[in-house]
């Protein structure tokens, strides 16, 4: 189940950026192993603040040559220089020339990205998680289907950290993706 083709073209660990890790976020991003990635979301921020934020992450980003990806349009990732895009209603002729991630939860989002031609899937809950309080996460067994379902790399999601990702290892996951696991 594990593809090790994919381990030299993405990275296996991803930063989620976002208004609880923003104070720490420069030292979280160069305490990341090199190469890993960062998704900048924040948003919380307006457009002309965020762009500002983006900017300065993106000179940390490619200090440690960590790909950068942008939760919002293709239009305005390659305005702003980011590597990729973060999201699943964005079809493939859009995304062209960019890292295409999405957000899945379930076989339905996965069929939406799969037809969107994502490139990498972020698959949650693996684990309860701050983001969402209430969500139940999923079960080892439905972590290991839905991985399945994606054929692409799939990156673990939700209450996320090192160890955690060892022991879901199994399942097929490429990489683990964290806020506050990454974050200090």
């Amino acid at each position: 189940m594990h593809h090790p083709c994919f381990s030299d073209l993405y990275p296996q660990i991803w930063l989620m950026t976002d208004a609880r890790n923003d104070a720490v976020l420069e030292q979280s991003i160069r305490d990341l192993p090199r190469g890993s990635g960062i998704i900048f979301r924040h948003y919380h921020l307006d457009e002309d603040r965020r762009y500002k934020r983006f900017q300065a992450i993106k000179s940390y980003a490619h200090r440690g040559d960590h790909v950068l990806i942008l939760a919002g349009s293709p239009q305005l990732a390659r305005r702003w220089g980011a590597d990729g895009v973060h999201g699943r209603q964005w079809k493939r002729r859009q995304t062209s020339g960019l890292l295409h991630s999405a957000p899945v939860h379930g076989p339905r989002e996965i069929r939406a990205a799969k037809q969107a031609g994502v490139d990498l899937f972020f698959l949650s809950p693996a684990f309860r998680t701050r983001s969402h309080p209430g969500q139940k996460p999923l079960a080892q067994l439905q972590l290991k289907h839905l991985i399945g379902l994606c054929i692409k790399p799939v990156i673990l999601l939700g209450g996320m950290d090192a160890r955690r990702f060892h022991q879901r290892q199994h399942l097929g996951a490429h990489g683990w993706a964290a806020i506050d696991g990454l974050s200090r």
